[in-house]
């Protein structure tokens, strides 16, 4: 007679099932998920609560159920930096394993969050016995680093305007119909392009008269991305 499926059966499957999702540990065959799976603890983060601070001594890594982070460093005049939001599937402080000093930047969750915390000493163990995972992790550290490059390049665009016209302009390029969704809010959005939300404001209703844009809520829609083009060319004294 078929026995019934005990609660941790079903949490353990729901572990393997977001571990599976990620690609850092996309291959990872099903005996090495389960056994990932089961030192991981999930950890419910109420919206603008910290998951970790700058420094603090590294419990290991996390990979985001549902939700969003805000990872930032917050600069000697108070001013927070976002280096980038992390949402469901996506892993981050990876770094913090191979390092002695903690973790690099502050994480907060902008909306209410659940994340999988994958603890470091049993990551280790692992990896000794499947450096193919450790090839992964570094791919994903890889990856992190060309958001920061990224985030550095648009950062030395000097104003305002035009750090948000080459913001529109990547993301519009690949977004359906023109329809960005916005990584949170725009508070985040403000400042991952390192101003205010009232500065960010007054540009985007400029925009927004010139008809280049419409706003809502969790969105912006790009009525004419050539002309936003044309206007970043003209800021950058490219035209």
């Amino acid at each position: 007679m078929p026995t019934k499926p005990r609660p941790a059966d079903f949490k353990l499957t729901g572990l393997i099932g977001t571990l599976r999702c990620c690609h850092l540990f996309s291959g990872v065959p099903a005996e090495d998920l389960a056994a990932i799976a089961s030192f991981t603890t999930a950890l419910t983060v109420p919206k603008d609560d910290y998951l970790f601070h700058e420094g603090e001594a590294a419990r290991g890594f996390y990979l985001v159920q549902s939700g969003a982070f805000n990872v930032h460093r917050v600069s000697a005049a108070g001013k927070e930096q976002v280096i980038h939001v992390f949402r469901a599937g996506e892993s981050f402080a990876e770094t913090a394993l191979a390092s002695t000093t903690g973790y690099p930047a502050h994480a907060r969750a902008v909306e209410p969050s659940t994340v999988l915390l994958i603890p470091k000493i049993p990551v280790l163990e692992l990896i000794g016995r499947r450096p193919d995972l450790a090839l992964r992790m570094l791919g994903s550290m890889s990856a992190h680093l060309r958001v920061l490059v990224g985030m550095l390049d648009d950062l030395t665009l000097k104003d305002v305007e035009s750090r948000l016209l080459n913001w529109l302009n990547k993301h519009g390029s690949t977004a359906p119909n023109g329809v960005i969704k916005l990584p949170s809010t725009k508070r985040v959005l403000a400042a991952e392009l390192g101003t205010s939300s009232e500065t960010l404001s007054r540009t985007l209703a400029r925009l927004r008269a010139q008809k280049l844009i419409s706003v809502a809520a969790k969105t912006i829609t790009v009525h004419n991305a050539e002309a936003l083009v044309t206007q970043l060319r003209r800021n950058l004294g490219e035209s």
